[in-house]
């Protein structure tokens, strides 16, 4: 694959060349890799903006522009200050449950669940990069998964969102409901009496589960309610409802679920699974797409990568939307008629690519930290770049740890830094780790043991709360400036080190992938590649620098 070397003010990026004056636009998916679910999107103009769940990372919701659909760029994220809220004391996997971006007049609007304490609320801003409001809260809408439909022809406004069974009454598990209430954009509160517009899913007698991110879309007059059915895991789908009136009544289509993966056979090539939870958007063609979630998994059910955002396109037949797949399967790339539109500056996304970030230039709005932002634990130096305070807590535990991260975004990834630390004492670790929740982590660390300075590879212990040693590596004493790398492969992940600049050494290989996979740690995000510096429960005026963090993902079921 030709690569193209682009020198920016933060980033180091290596680009397929793209043939920009080509009027045909190939999309690849998915066109977010690694840990980016629950996709919500809206067109202004001819500007896309798309966000996605996250859970209990800091900064929260990430807000991508593109004018094409495939080039997306980050341009700010929705919770970007401490004020707003933070997640402390909350697991990873809790926090920040689907947003749902909308535009009206100029205002752009994000409507989400804050799962454990806010419960559902709007921000809004008149620069989707920022600055976002504080939270207002809408207790009147229980569940989750809320978004507003801008009715244009009528000037009016309704949040819809997935709540209890009627009455609290839930024939079966997972018995749910889609709701709505009038939405008072100007005050940001709810009109009236809630309106009950579906129980259960298309047929309540087949016990449906988990009806839940909800929209509605309008066409020819017909209000369409769609919602993601089947519970977000490999059973998953999309189905749809019509009407004439957005309080309803609609009415289930005979072919629902209009999309779904889950009756294809597990053993088939390079599987997409668990396809759902869609949103239609206009493409610059004028056709309808939807961006959707899925995951792809290396064998089984497991994978790493967290849930996906895809896209494909949307035929209309007899009024009733169909997603045109191209076949049973969601297709790794859809070819369309319309000229691409790079975005100048912006990290790839889709597709293999590698790129490394230049800490010593500050941090990409990509990176993040667990459940708020602390500033007084870290700094930017322009000769040691990143400089993390050692803190006494951990990634085990549910606070703030020095840990700043990037999502894996491939099956066959790769992670590396250049760390300085010299640790002072046992209990002073820094390194790389690859993360997916606080019981499911691998760290590889520099520490001491028995006043020798070494490498060690640890995995946490479920069951203890601890970490367990898998190796232990002698370092030389004045070896304070190493390299450190993480590979994964599918299903193992392998660890390495480099103490010259150029020779790497392997500390362990065949670990097995599997113990992060979400299949096994449970949950709903993705892993991350983190820099991590910790004294481990004591105190310590010590701090570990990372002057780069360089990423290469190679899946070869992308085309080049």
């Amino acid at each position: 694959m030709k690569k193209i070397v682009l020198l920016l003010p933060t980033i180091l990026l290596f680009l397929s060349p793209m043939a920009s004056k080509s009027q045909t636009t190939t999309l690849v998916n998915p066109i977010l890799t690694g840990f980016y679910p629950d996709p919500s999107i809206v067109k202004v103009d001819t500007d896309y903006y798309l966000i996605n769940s996250t859970f209990s990372y800091f900064p929260g919701i990430p807000v991508m522009h593109s004018k094409d659909l495939k080039n997306w760029k980050q341009i700010g994220n929705v919770i970007h200050r401490p004020s707003q809220m933070d997640f402390m004391g909350e697991r990873m996997t809790r926090g920040l449950f689907a947003p749902a971006i909308s535009h009206h007049k100029g205002i752009f609007y994000v409507s989400c669940t804050d799962i454990d304490n806010m419960g559902n609320f709007v921000v809004t801003a008149t620069d989707p990069a920022g600055p976002w409001s504080d939270p207002v809260l809408l207790p009147e809408v229980s569940g989750i998964d809320p978004s507003i439909y801008f009715d244009k022809d009528t000037d009016k406004a309704y949040i819809i969102y997935n709540s209890d069974a009627p009455d609290r009454k839930p024939l079966y598990s997972g018995h749910r409901t889609i709701r709505m209430y009038e939405f008072d954009y100007e005050n940001l509160k709810t009109v009236g009496e809630e309106i009950q517009l579906v129980n259960g899913g298309v047929d309540i007698s087949a016990k449906p589960v988990w009806i839940e991110g909800p929209h509605i879309w309008k066409r020819n007059g017909w209000y369409y309610l769609y919602a993601a059915e089947g519970g977000t895991s490999v059973n998953h789908s999309e189905v749809v409802f019509r009407s004439k009136s957005p309080q309803g009544p609609y009415v289930p289509y005979k072919n629902n679920p209009i999309l779904t993966q889950r009756h294809l056979p597990e053993e088939r090539d390079n599987p997409i699974t668990s396809t759902g939870h869609a949103q239609f958007v206009e493409g610059p063609d004028g056709k309808t797409y939807s961006i959707f979630l899925a995951v792809r998994p290396y064998e089984g059910d497991y994978y790493n990568t967290g849930r996906e955002t895809f896209i494909a396109p949307i035929e209309w037949k007899n009024d009733w939307p169909h997603f045109d797949l191209g076949g049973e399967e969601v297709k790794y790339a859809y070819d369309f008629d319309y000229k691409e539109a790079p975005q100048k500056d912006a990290l790839p996304q889709s597709g293999n690519f590698e790129y490394t970030l230049d800490l010593k230039k500050g941090l990409d709005p990509s990176l993040l930290f667990q459940r708020t932002v602390d500033s007084s634990s870290f700094s930017i130096s322009k000769k040691e770049g990143l400089v993390l305070k050692l803190k006494p807590g951990t990634i085990t535990e549910y606070g703030n740890p020095s840990f700043v991260g990037k999502r894996q975004q491939h099956l066959n990834s790769r992670a590396e830094t250049q760390i300085h630390f010299d640790a002072k004492a046992q209990y002073e670790k820094a390194g790389l780790v690859a993360f997916q929740n606080e019981k499911h982590f691998y760290f590889l660390a520099i520490s001491q043991k028995e006043g020798q300075k070494v490498i060690q590879l640890y995995k946490s212990n479920p069951d203890e709360g601890e970490m367990d040693e898998l190796a232990n590596l002698p370092l030389k004493v004045d070896d304070t400036k190493i390299k450190l790398a993480i590979e994964s492969k599918g299903a193992t992940y392998s660890f390495h080190y480099c103490v010259n600049g150029k020779d790497w050494q392997l500390v362990k290989d065949n670990v097995d992938a599997k113990f992060l996979s979400t299949k096994v740690a449970g949950g709903f995000i993705g892993c991350l590649y983190g820099m991590y510096a910790t004294s481990s429960g004591e105190k310590s005026e010590n701090s570990a620098s990372f002057e780069y963090l360089k990423y290469t993902g190679n899946d070869p079921v992308f085309r080049d």
